[in-house]
C-alpha cells in the first residue's frame, strides 16, 4: 500500500463520458456521507430513536455541512475567491473545511432537536462516530485532488505531487508527507474510540434521560481528539491559510475547542462537587 502511494500519481477524474465528468473527490464525499448515515442508523436503533428521524436529520445535515464547510473554506481564502467568484461553486475541485462543516452541523442538530423534542447531546453523540468515519473516507478525495499534502520528505511513504499542484516554496521537491493519509488514519482511530464509548454506555442500559453526561463526554472526546489531530498535522501541512501568533488558523480553532471543552467540564464538575457538598451538609 505504502509503495503504491509512493509511486502512483492520482488523476482527479474517475470517469469522463462526453460532458459528464465524475470526480474521485465527489465519490469519496458521497461515500463518506452514506457510510456516516448507516452508522447513525445503527446507533440510533440502540437508543430507540426512529430511523425516519435520522433520515430527516441526515438530509438537513448534508446541506448544512456542505454549505458550512464551503463557506468556511472560502473565508479562509477570501482574496482568491473575490478575484474568482465563480470558483466558489466548483466544489468538485476540493475546498471543504471540516471546521465549518462541524459548526454548521452542530447548529443544524440543535435546531432539529428543538423541533423534534429530542435531546441535543444524545443526538449529537449518535452522529459523531459516523462523522469521524466520513472524515476518514473523505480525505482520500483530497489525495486524488493532490491538495492536502505535507512538507517534503524522503520517507518511503512520501507521495509524488505534480509540479502544477506544488506550493511555490517546494517547486524543487517531488515527494511529500501524505497529510491526508495521516488525518484519515487518525479519524479512523477516533471512530473506533467513539464506538467503544457507545458500547460501554449501552452496556449499562441507561434510560435516555440518564445519558446526558455520557453523551457530552462522547462529543467532547470526538472534538478534543480531532482538534489534537488537526493541531498536530497543521505543522506539516502546506496549504494556504491565515497565520496568527505563529499558528495556522485551524490550530487556533483547535486550541479554542480544546480549551472551551476543558473549561466546560471543569465548571461542570466543580458545580457538581458544590451541589454534593450541600447535600451532605443537609
Amino acid at each position: 500500500m505504502l509503495n503504491f502511494l509512493h509511486s502512483f500519481t492520482p488523476n482527479p477524474i474517475l470517469i469522463q463520458i462526453g460532458p459528464l465528468t465524475i470526480y474521485w473527490y465527489g465519490l469519496f464525499i458521497v461515500s463518506g456521507i452514506l457510510v456516516a448515515t448507516l452508522v447513525s442508523f445503527k446507533l440510533s436503533s440502540k437508543y430507540n430513536i426512529k430511523k425516519n428521524t435520522i433520515i430527516d436529520l441526515a438530509f438537513w445535515l448534508i446541506i448544512a455541512g456542505l454549505i458550512g464547510a464551503r463557506l468556511y473554506h472560502v473565508m479562509l481564502e477570501l482574496p482568491f475567491y473575490l478575484d474568482n467568484p465563480l470558483d466558489i461553486f466548483k466544489v468538485w475541485e476540493g475546498g471543504l473545511a471540516i471546521h465549518g462543516g462541524i459548526i454548521a452541523g452542530l447548529i443544524m442538530i440543535w435546531r432539529f432537536s428543538q423541533k423534534q423534542s429530542i435531546n441535543f447531546w444524545l443526538l449529537t453523540a449518535i452522529i459523531a462516530p459516523g462523522m469521524a468515519l466520513a472524515q476518514a473516507i473523505g480525505r482520500w478525495g483530497n489525495y486524488f485532488n493532490q491538495e492536502i499534502y505535507g512538507t517534503p520528505t524522503n520517507l518511503p511513504w512520501g507521495i509524488p505531487i505534480e509540479f502544477a499542484n506544488r506550493v511555490p516554496e517546494f517547486y524543487n521537491s517531488e515527494y511529500f508527507h501524505p497529510a491526508f493519509l495521516y488525518e484519515s488514519l487518525g479519524s479512523l482511530i477516533i471512530f473506533f474510540t467513539l464506538i467503544l464509548l457507545h458500547k460501554i454506555l449501552l452496556k449499562h442500559k441507561l434510560p435516555a434521560a440518564c445519558c446526558l453526561l455520557p453523551a457530552k463526554i462522547i462529543i467532547a472526546v470526538y472534538l478534543i481528539l480531532y482538534s489534537l489531530l488537526r493541531f498536530s498535522l497543521e505543522f506539516i501541512r502546506t496549504d494556504i491559510t491565515p497565520v496568527f501568533f505563529g499558528l495556522r488558523f485551524p490550530q487556533i480553532i483547535s486550541l479554542v475547542i480544546i480549551i472551551s471543552i476543558s473549561l466546560y467540564f471543569c465548571l461542570y464538575f466543580l458545580k457538581y462537587k458544590r451541589h454534593k457538598a450541600r447535600l451532605d451538609k443537609n
